[in-house]
């Protein structure tokens, strides 16, 4: 066995497979798969293995097309088989929202050249004779919808790497994962050891066995699950092709031919948990016994939509194990504490996405970056605080939930609360209704009475009034947003400000009292981060980020040398923080402290330490609304008493509360963007308007990438649409945008109602070769086109004047 590699998988089913290939593919040759028992053992084996290209996350949509393309190739490529059948795959939708849901996804297609288009009812029963669809409102076909054979595609994987040079050991359990002084890995097997310079955990149902061995727990939970094979059915045999797959997500089913038979499954309400406590190490191609009255509420109404299927026989039963992260999705990427540790685990549609998943890895590996904005999928977004019982309690949520429908703005309660700040309770008495952000309850808007919650759908809901009565009294008075949420850093010592000058593209402050934007460089020259930094004393700053990429951005930390001497804390859980804005926040603070709040002595993008009603706090002159304001940091243990004098202060000012969808309507009226929407690594500074806060004069992280692509002309840049809404929706995000006559602009990244100047308004990207400002375009909002313009600058205060009054 060998002893050296450049990396070492672990993990031979599907997934581990298409890392490897495509670790393979990319020219990274000198590289091992250890597979405990035979490969496809665990999941793999006894996968439905359906195949589709959409999904409701745009770069998900990219890897799925990719994944489903390569399949063919891959056969071609290796004479392996992969059990491609494409017949086709029907959706319905039995209700409005469903209706609106799978029009989305057809302006999607149509955006990324996909086939996935309407059928009408007479067509559907052409394509699937042996179904009725009298009580279905809408129904879409894609054409290369299907399934693929689960041993065929990961075998094919293996022999591709296998013929590009990688190495598989079977039967070669992993019993250790040793990290060594220099960052590389020693990798313990029972056939001997591996030094490699990566591991990627891609054990699937054994992926927190394995992630245990090198100091971590994961956010994993695995399940049962169940479907079915019918006997030959004649009527299907009669039919003499293959029939398209059902996609009845109201009905909570799956369906597919399989051979002259069916092939049902369900995720039902009545799940169940297994291996709470570990995986059995000696499970392999293993099936827990038969269960089928759990699931025959979802199958009654798969047979009332095909009735030939009621009187089959049961062929088989496949009772297997699935694993599972709280949100369904896959938990990939880096560890950000570990050097050199890549994860992959919690694959669902692992068909769909495994080429995608194993190309972007080994990018990720390779070249240090890959080259989607993957944090829908990335590991950081759960940290400490998504714990077993966290987990279990949303797995149990998203198994049960599988096929419901996940609306723009939606706030799942299982597993929750996870993390709270002192002034959760007072909050909830003042009728707050939360939101979950990396972990902490954050105030989303304040109701009418305590213990009010979100309606949920694709138009505008409960919420919607009151978020503009909050807009409209912050803009007119003021407002108090909690932005506890928000991640802060204090970075002290006499290398403080080399570090930051040498990770940030901007130039750091060097007076006390001065503040800066920045962003910072990714590996590709995008933007992979933005961040507030403020000078707070001789050799101290504080920096203030996305709490959502608390832990994403230590990845990047991580890559510039901390100078001797010098400390870097992550202090969001000690540090508790408001924006106080609206053209009487100065008024209003000024009556709580001694401090000189005056615009001569108190500029925007200063700070400085003052006692606001006897507590000390850092203030910032800076506010994400656009509108005049500070921001208060104080400590944790002061929030309610902070809290409690600036509500009570607020009132004399006809002020109040304010939360997030409020400030999120804000910042979009005055073009602002957000982090994981508007900038990702994905984009560059100058697409997203941050080019004049990169400076060339100075080195910073990853200049010469930035270099590389600064003169490009723009892919696509931000812009700002004013949109017609005769349906009462506003857009959210995801929406496809194109001009009148059917060509591609681009896409929506945030959208809200923007009460103030009384528009529906949109952020997002457009290619500038095809639309740009003063242009009518269309917003496919409910997958329906929404007549909008793009703005030529943000519809409120464009020139900052409030901001600086």
């Amino acid at each position: 066995m060998k002893t050296h590699a450049q990396a070492v998988v672990i993990g031979g089913g599907l997934v581990g497979c298409s890392i490897l290939y495509h670790l393979a593919k990319l020219g990274w040759t000198d590289v091992v798969l250890l597979e405990r028992d035979e490969l496809t053992s665990g999941s793999t084996w006894h996968a439905a293995a359906g195949i589709h290209g959409l999904h409701d996350n745009n770069n998900i949509t990219r890897i799925q097309h990719y994944t489903m393309n390569l399949y063919k190739q891959l056969e071609k490529e290796t004479g392996q088989g992969c059990g491609v059948f494409q017949p086709g795959s029907l959706y319905l939708a039995q209700t409005q929202e469903r209706e609106h849901q799978l029009r989305l996804q057809e302006a999607k297609a149509k955006y990324y050249g996909l086939n996935f288009y309407e059928v009408s009812r007479e067509k559907a029963k052409e394509l699937h004779p042996l179904a009725q669809f009298d009580d279905v409102r809408c129904i879409m076909f894609e054409p290369e919808g299907g399934n693929v054979d689960p041993s065929g595609v990961t075998h094919a994987y293996a022999a591709g790497a296998r013929a590009l040079g990688a190495t598989i050991e079977r039967f070669c359990p992993v019993i250790g994962t040793d990290q060594q002084p220099d960052g590389s890995w020693i990798v313990r097997t029972e056939k001997g050891d591996i030094h490699t310079q990566w591991v990627v955990n891609a054990a699937g149902l054994w992926g927190r066995e394995v992630a245990a061995m090198a100091g971590l727990t994961l956010p994993l939970q695995p399940t049962e699950h169940q479907y079915f094979v019918t006997e030959t059915i004649d009527e299907v045999a009669a039919i003499g092709r293959r029939l398209p797959s059902i996609a009845d997500r109201d009905g909570e089913y799956y369906f597919r031919q399989e051979g002259n038979g069916f092939l049902i499954g369900a995720y039902e309400k009545d799940m169940r948990f297994w291996a709470e406590e570990g995986t059995p190490l000696d499970f392999a191609h293993d099936l827990f016994p038969d269960d089928l009255d759990r699931i025959m509420e979802n199958v009654m109404r798969a047979v009332e939509r095909v009735p030939c299927a009621e009187t089959a026989g049961v062929k088989r039963v496949i009772n297997g194990p699935m694993i599972w992260s709280p949100d369904s999705s896959a938990l990939w990427g880096p560890v950000p504490e570990l050097k050199n540790y890549f994860l992959v685990g919690g694959i669902i549609p692992g068909f769909s996405q495994s080429g995608g998943l194993g190309l972007l890895a080994a990018q990720w590996m390779i070249d240090g970056e890959p080259q989607y904005d993957m944090f829908a999928w990335d590991l950081a977004r759960f940290g400490d605080w998504a714990d077993a019982k966290f987990t279990k309690a949303r797995v149990e949520d998203q198994y049960a939930n599988r096929f419901a429908i996940h609306f723009p703005n939606e706030e799942r309660s299982a597993g929750r609360p996870a993390r709270l700040r002192p002034a959760y309770e007072m909050q909830s008495e003042m009728g707050a209704v939360f939101g979950l952000n990396c972990g902490w309850e954050h105030p989303l808007w304040f109701a009418d009475k305590p213990g009010m919650t979100d309606t949920n759908s694709f138009t505008r809901q409960n919420w919607w009034e009151p978020v503009g009565r909050e807009c409209e009294m912050l803009r007119n008075n003021v407002g108090i947003i909690d932005i506890s949420n928000f991640a802060n850093y204090v970075i002290k010592g006499p290398g403080a400000f080399a570090w930051l000058d040498k990770l940030m593209a901007n130039k750091i402050p060097t007076e006390v009292g001065r503040s800066c934007l920045t962003p910072m460089i990714s590996v590709r020259g995008g933007v992979c981060g933005d961040f507030t930094i403020t000078k707070v004393a001789d050799e101290e700053y504080m920096m203030v980020g996305s709490g959502l990429g608390e832990r994403y951005h230590q990845r990047f930390f991580q890559m510039v040398d901390l100078p001797e001497g010098t400390t870097f804390e992550i202090a969001t859980n000690r540090i508790a923080g408001f924006n106080i804005a609206g053209p009487k926040s100065r008024a209003m603070l000024q009556r709580m402290t001694n401090a000189d709040l005056s615009n001569e002595a108190f500029r925007f993008m200063r700070s400085q330490t003052i006692e606001v009603a006897g507590v000390t706090c850092l203030a910032i002159r800076v506010s994400f609304t656009g509108d005049l304001g500070w921001e208060l940091h104080c400590a944790e243990s002061d929030q309610i008493r902070l809290y409690s004098a600036l509500i009570e202060a607020a009132k004399e000012f006809d002020g109040g509360p304010v939360g997030g969808r409020a400030l999120g309507s804000l910042r979009i009226e005055k073009g602002y963007g957000s982090w994981s929407r508007e900038y990702s690594q994905e984009y560059w500074a100058h697409e997203v308007g941050f080019d004049g806060l990169v400076k060339l004069d100075k080195d910073f992280l990853h200049k010469d990438a930035y270099l590389a692509v600064k003169d490009t002309a723009p892919r696509e840049v931000l812009s700002y649409f004013e949109i017609e809404t005769p349906h009462n929706a506003d857009a959210a995000g995801g929406e496809t945008i194109f001009t009148p006559d059917g060509r591609s602009v681009g896409r929506v990244t945030s959208g809200a109602y923007g009460y103030t100047v009384g528009k529906s308004l949109a952020v997002g990207f457009a290619n500038p070769e095809v639309a740009g400002p003063g242009d009518e375009v269309e917003v496919m909002i409910l997958g329906l086109p929404h007549k909008a313009r793009i703005l030529a600058e943000p519809a409120f205060d464009p020139k900052g004047a409030r901001l600086r009054s």
